[in-house]
């Protein structure tokens, strides 16, 4: 499982321009069940996404294709994560076998 860390660099006034197409991107990651949760970091420092059943190397070629990522408007950190203790509610994440 992995952490994406989205923050905004320099060129975030490009934003605006490229909004839709990183929506765009964020479904796809969704639909193809790759992305469990997204959000934004505060106050306005970018965002972060939650991914599984994915390797290192998939996601790295994805976030690269972000339209955010691809024109700087955001610097991407991803953070892998094993996760080992969840509430009951978030146990699915206990089997994560894609980080």
């Amino acid at each position: 499982m992995f952490i994406v860390f989205l923050r905004f660099s320099a060129e975030r006034d490009k934003a605006g321009q490229l909004i839709q197409a990183h929506k765009d991107w964020l479904k796809r990651g969704f639909d193809d069940g790759i992305f469990l949760l997204a959000g934004s970091l505060q106050p306005q420092a970018g965002g972060m996404i939650l991914a599984s059943g994915i390797t290192l190397a998939q996601l790295e070629k994805r976030v690269s294709s972000d339209p955010f990522v691809a024109e700087d408007v955001v610097q991407a950190e991803i953070v892998a994560v094993t996760p080992s203790k969840a509430d009951i509610r978030l146990e699915f994440l206990l089997s994560d076998m894609g980080s």
